[in-house]
């Protein structure tokens, strides 16, 4: 073939050593090897593809030196060795290299010393030098300030450079990322670069920095990243850090910095993270703290900080991590802290913190580890929630804590005072009384009004005013008598209906079919009628109401415009979903079974997890249907024995037909199943899975090195243009990169849908695992 231009063999499984073959067609522009599992070295003769302007052999097995002639390869714009075994230092002969516009080492075991950078500043288009991860020595040299000044991206984390930081980096004016940290640097940090207005990311943390912040750092104006924890700075944080107005990360955690902190701090309303932990900070909290609505992560453990913690912290409502341990705080805890819908660790622990612990706590309903230990906390410990589950190592050091005897902690003595008694019997008794008599009456008014009509299953009492009341007649007039043109779907269950009421509200009804059994039986019991109404996640489906009488039985459900996951994946006609769209949709059924499984007030089995049940709202957030339809589990470890499989094949645990039991871990099962699905676009019934092959054995063969075989080939084509391709490396790295995430989601799938139950990780795990997957993956995409 000797007009061949381009090889590109990525992602192939290709093995065995790169042929040397391949130097023969020297009319090549372009060569991609990348994502295989090649071994050997590079072959010198490469150097003979003087034509050739990319080349990639990212994430293989290439050991070896990098050849000195790939210097003669004077077309080369771009060069991509991430992920090897390369030893050896970098060829000089790089210097021949004027095209050169973007170069990754990363993840190789390079060595040597830095003078290399000499020789790059020959390559005056060159705006992207990625080394980290290997192990350079020596320090950054003055010259590299004579690098190209379109440079944006310098790179060079966790190897073994040491020595102080050229301020001659300054002259890099279109600099964008600065990243050093994990080396050996020392010195403080030069002036002249904090007049870089382009730069958005300084990375220096991991060093041995010493010095003060300086005050010149606010001439970053660009900045977005600031990292510069694990060094040994000293001082205090700059006031006039106001005047990095695009700042969206500060880590400055573990160094030896005083003072109080600035006012000025608590004005960014970009602020993303701050972390200033293990310093010596003092002084007490603003209640300008309230002004970071942005914050999702804050850390100021230890520190010296004293006072009340503020009531302004209930105003941030993105709030996801919260620690203020190891600090002199005192007063109570305020009552706001209860209003932070997204929080999820909560650390308030070795302070002189007293009263009592807000009730309003246990409502948090995404608060998985609070920790209150060591203070001088008293009074009743809080039910419910976070506290069901709460460990006696989070309450510890309290020793006027009273109510949870099941961890230790001993009941409440009942000291009521004469006063408090005549208050019981002349004023909390009547009215208690008086509120009986209504209720009672407000019961027997309602089921007057509803009687030879479909009759609603009540809420309880504190449910009352959020819960609807429709009914039977309203039912057929929002479907036009049920007809087949409201008709959304059938299942096993029954059938559902597209309906609008009368103020114009739109709803989906699941019409119980009468003639199952389990459907049948689903709404017997108060117990769980209440237990599903009072389900409240915001992924899943909300019942609205319920509508009962001896032949009809519905749930009114919230409609879901854009239909069900199982359209998505497998409509003939073929629809874009991407691979952020698909990872942030199976974090939202994560999260609906996690609460299901561990902090609903009784654990609801779904019994019956699969995409026709996990439905899609007009912003594509997910909403698992269906939940609890079957059977509540008593308590949190016990099984129950099933007399009808209520599950679909493909996603029924093994150990449904086996024992005739299911537990949480069969629900944990049939989500990796889902999670294999959303990712291969293959149904686990798909008809190639025949004899002994299942979905999850077609998958298990292929990974880790052959993923690309069994994953949607449309995942890189369906990511939209604000994703995968604002990837540092668009054009050639984006599958690199994806491959990486894949990989990990994957194996999640695997261990969720493994054979044995005690294998299969709990949901609260895989929430933990999914979300570090997903941000991890928006950190590559932003930088």
């Amino acid at each position: 073939m000797p007009n061949l231009t381009r090889i590109y063999l990525s992602t192939n499984g290709l093995t065995g050593k790169i042929p040397v073959e391949l130097s023969n067609h020297t009319e090549l522009l372009g060569l991609d090897l990348s994502q295989n599992k090649l071994e050997g070295g590079i072959p010198p003769e490469f150097g003979r593809l003087t034509n050739l302007r990319f080349m990639s052999f990212a994430n293989n097995r290439i050991t070896g030196p990098i050849p000195d002639s790939i210097g003669n390869l004077s077309n080369l714009t771009t060069i991509d060795f991430y992920g090897n075994g390369l030893t050896g230092s970098v060829p000089i002969s790089f210097g021949n290299l004027l095209n050169l516009r973007r170069i990754w080492l990363d993840g190789n075991q390079l060595s040597g010393n830095l003078d290399f950078l000499s020789a790059f500043s020959n390559c005056r288009s060159l705006n992207t030098i990625s080394m980290a991860n290997n192990t350079f020595t020596g320090s950054l040299p003055a010259y590299i300030g004579n690098l190209s000044t379109v440079l944006e991206t310098f790179i060079a984390d966790n190897n073994r450079i040491t020595g102080s930081i050229p301020g001659t980096f300054a002259n890099l004016t279109n600099l964008m990322t600065l990243s050093l940290s994990g080396n050996q640097l020392n010195g403080t940090i030069p002036t002249p670069i904090t007049a870089m207005s382009n730069l958005q990311e300084l990375n220096l943390a991991n060093n041995s920095l010493s010095g003060t912040i300086p005050a010149e750092i606010t001439g970053l104006t660009s900045l977005a990243k600031l990292h510069l924890d694990s060094n040994r700075l000293v001082g205090p944080i700059p006031s006039s850090i106001s005047n990095l107005r695009q700042i969206q990360i500060m880590t400055l955690s573990r160094n030896s910095l005083s003072s109080t902190i600035p006012t000025s701090l608590w004005r960014h309303q970009k602020l993303i993270e701050l972390d200033l932990s293990q310093n010596s900070f003092s002084g007490s909290l603003p209640e300008d703290v309230g002004e970071l609505t942005a914050i999702t992560e804050m850390d100021l453990s230890s520190n010296q900080l004293s006072g009340d913690i503020p009531t302004s912290f209930g105003a941030l409502q993105m709030m996801i991590n919260l620690n203020l341990s190891r600090n002199l705080l005192e007063g109570s805890i305020p009552d706001s802290i209860g209003k932070l819908p997204s929080i999820e660790e909560l650390d308030f622990s070795s302070n002189a913190l007293s009263g009592v612990i807000p009730t309003s706590l246990a409502n948090l309903t995404y608060l998985a580890n609070l920790n209150l230990s060591f203070n001088r906390l008293d009074g009743q410990i809080p039910g419910g929630g976070v506290f069901s589950n709460i460990t006696l190592e989070s309450l510890m050091g309290n020793s006027a804590l009273c109510g949870l005897p099941r961890k230790g902690i001993a009941p409440c003595q009942n000291n009521t005072h004469s006063r408090s008694k005549q208050l019981l019997l002349k004023v909390i008794v009547p009215a208690v009384v008086t509120l009986s008599i209504l209720s009672a009456c407000m019961y027997m008014l309602v089921r007057r009004k509803m009687n030879k009509q479909g009759k609603m299953s009540l809420p309880s009492n504190t449910d009352l005013t959020n819960y609807q009341l429709i009914s039977y007649h309203e039912l057929v007039r929002a479907t036009s008598n049920f007809s087949a043109d409201n008709l959304l779907g059938a299942g096993g269950f029954g059938k559902v209906f597209k309906g609008q009421l009368d103020d114009e509200s739109v709803i989906a009804i699941k019409v119980l079919n009468m003639q199952d059994e389990v459907a049948s039986k689903s709404f017997d019991t108060d117990t769980e009628c209440r237990a599903l109404r009072m389900a409240r996640h915001r992924n899943l489906v909300r019942i609205i109401s319920t509508c009962s009488n001896l032949d009809f039985k519905a749930l009114v459900l919230e409609y879901m415009p854009n239909g069900s996951l199982d359209d998505w994946l497998h409509s003939s006609e073929r629809r874009n979903i991407s691979f952020l769209q698909r990872l942030g949709i199976m974090l939202d059924v994560a999260m609906a079974m996690e609460y299901l499984h561990h902090r609903h007030f009784k654990v609801v089995l779904h019994f019956d997890l699969k995409p026709s049940n996990i439905l899609l709202d007009m912003d594509m957030t997910a909403h698992v249907a269906d939940f609890g339809i079957s059977k509540l589990l008593v308590g949190d470890d016990n099984s129950i024995v099933l007399t009808s499989m209520p599950g679909t094949v493909g996603y029924m645990a093994p150990e449904f037909g086996s024992t005739g039991k299911a537990s949480r871990k069969s629900d944990v099962y049939s989500f990796g199943i889902v999670l294999l699905e959303v990712f291969t676009r293959k149904k686990p019934t798909d008809p190639m899975f025949t004899g002994e092959l299942s979905l999850r054995q077609w998958v298990n063969q292929s990974f880790q090195y052959e993923l690309s075989s069994v994953t949607d080939r449309g995942l890189l084509q369906d990511e939209p243009k604000h994703g995968i391709d604002k990837i540092s490396n668009p054009s050639e790295d984006s599958s690199a990169i994806l491959n990486t995430f894949l990989v990990s989601i994957i194996e999640l799938g695997l261990v969720c849908s493994r054979t044995a139950p005690d294998e299969r990780m709990p949901m609260d795990d895989v929430v933990v695992r999914l979300n570090k997957i997903k941000s991890n993956y928006c950190s590559q995409v932003r930088k």
